[in-house]
């Protein structure tokens, strides 16, 4: 097969090479997929570069996203007697080595693609969907009637968490950096924006909120909770996804203390490690919404990347703050490639 493989750790995107590959071996409870879309991340840019928490020996093949079809099951899956998926079942889910045309995976990391999705659709679906539901209903408990503030709303997560809120009932403020990525917000359902680079965005988000109370919910990817602390009600709810602005925040306490402020984080990809019956209830939720069509995937449509030699120049894309949504790479199927 032909794959992405990191022998030794990168400068940036443009370093990487497609390479043949000996097909992965999968254990007793894997299963293998043939990719046919694999989606980007920002921590595959840590992770290729030795920066991100999580770094497998050398060498490895890079990616964790994807969306394929089945082409071998396992003996068994973590010892359960009947298996989950069968050969030719389309799945997308999230296992070391994304970025190749094929992938292992054990059970708990793959779901059925929705039906009348298309894998690029569904490809990033696997990260992003789970953290801003977990997010959103495990730690905020979103309530209808609500006001969600979104910061990041065009990226991966502020977009599902954007489809997510207004499933709800709630009503979203939706912030991003351009005009462009505003829209993109609207399109998918906000019902405010505002751009962050505004230095008076926090006074006009209050502004916005009935009485001017503010905002019920904050959520959060970027680092903007102390300015949010501005703009939020009585008993508000702030929700640290992460740390896309490249800065650890510092908050004073007393912001918390006047206003009853809870600030919370989520570590979705720990759940599986502490909480195993939380995942499982999130994706119960999730893909019920999904076949309701209460959400969508977030596929970004601006430019078009196809084969794995493409990967680097879509994880620059990503990287640069050029895109929305998620940047998903398709996969051809070559029928002559040796597994």
């Amino acid at each position: 097969m032909r794959g992405i493989q990191i022998s030794s750790y990168v400068s940036g995107p443009r370093d990487l090479k497609v390479v043949d590959l000996p097909a992965p071996t999968p254990n007793k409870s894997q299963y293998t997929i043939r990719v046919h879309t694999t989606a980007t991340n920002f921590f595959d840019l840590l992770q290729i570069r030795g920066k991100y928490q999580h770094q497998p020996p050398l060498p490895w093949t890079a990616g964790a996203e994807f969306a394929g079809e089945v082409i071998a099951v396992p003996d068994s899956p973590s010892g359960q007697k009947k298996l989950k998926y069968n050969v030719g079942d389309r799945v997308f889910g999230a296992a070391q080595g994304g970025y190749a045309e094929v992938v292992v995976a054990i059970e708990a990391q793959l779901k059925p693609v929705p039906e009348g999705w298309s894998y690029n659709e569904a490809a990033g679906l696997f990260v992003t969907m789970p953290t801003s539901y977990a997010g959103l209903v495990t730690r905020a408990k979103v309530q209808k009637g609500e006001w969600v503030l979104v910061h990041a709303a065009a990226g991966g997560v502020g977009l599902a968490a954007v489809m997510i809120a207004k499933a709800l009932g709630a009503t979203v403020v939706a912030t991003a950096g351009t005009e462009e990525k505003l829209q993109v917000a609207k399109n998918f359902g906000a019902d405010h924006v505002i751009n962050y680079r505004d230095a008076d965005w926090p006074l006009k988000v209050k502004a916005m909120t009935p009485g001017q109370k503010g905002v019920n919910v904050v959520y959060d990817p970027v680092g903007l909770i102390d300015k949010s602390t501005k703009c939020t009600a009585w008993n508000g709810r702030l929700i640290v996804i992460g740390f896309v602005g490249g800065e650890i925040e510092k908050v004073a306490m007393n912001k918390l203390l006047l206003k009853n402020i809870a600030v919370m984080g989520l570590h979705w990809g720990a759940y599986a490690l502490n909480e195993p019956e939380t995942t499982e209830s999130v994706w119960e939720e999730l893909l019920a919404m999904m076949s309701r069509k209460e959400i969508s995937g977030t596929e970004f449509t601006g430019r078009t990347f196809v084969g794995l030699e493409s990967v680097p120049e879509a994880l620059e894309a990503l990287g640069a703050r050029e895109t929305w949504g998620k940047v998903v790479v398709k996969v051809p199927q070559q029928s002559s490639s040796k597994l």
